[in-house]
């Protein structure tokens, strides 16, 4: 199989599946404890830590960006993290028919294309090939949010494990 950028088009879609997975599970334990989703959504590792809410806007939001960059597309307009569940439900839908509507041809030959991505703002601006910028600084972000979303549900006692992490499939 050939890797490009493209290839992580699927790979997003698969990571935005598991998180309606965990949102889900995550709503159903709270209701369990009687905990409003608002709540839930407010959930954090520690009190310095963005919140649930937080993880998954940025979900949406990178898994739309980053393939929207790396093909030479305007992104998408983001979306607020300021959203009940409901509402986090259909942002990952859009951002799922988003990649759905993307295909190989607007990726062909942009592995090598620099892009310029300003991160924090402007504290970095750093210049990377679309590929590269792709299969490191995005998809490691992408895991991280994903990761620190299933780690705050994990923390609070919701019944989710390592198989709950594929649900998007394999």
């Amino acid at each position: 199989m050939s890797v490009n950028a493209y290839s992580f088009v699927g790979m997003y879609a698969l990571t935005l599946e598991t998180a309606s997975h965990l949102l889900k599970k995550g709503a159903a334990h709270a209701a369990s404890l009687g905990v409003t989703e608002t709540e839930m959504l407010d959930w954090a590792l520690i009190e310095d830590m963005k919140p649930l809410r937080f993880q998954i806007m940025v979900l949406c939001n990178f898994t739309r960006r980053w393939p929207a960059i790396a093909a030479g597309l305007e992104p998408p307009t983001d979306v607020i993290a300021d959203l009940d569940l409901a509402g986090f439900h259909a942002a990952i839908a859009d951002a799922q028919a988003y990649l759905a509507a993307l295909s190989p041809d607007q990726f062909e030959g942009r592995d090598e294309v620099p892009v310029t991505v300003p991160i924090g703002g402007d504290a970095l601006k750093p210049t990377l090939p679309a590929g590269r910028w792709l299969t490191v600084f995005a998809t490691t972000n992408i895991y991280f949010h994903l990761s620190t979303a299933y780690g705050i549900l994990r923390a609070r006692g919701v019944p989710i494990g390592k198989m709950d992490l594929f649900a998007g499939g394999l």
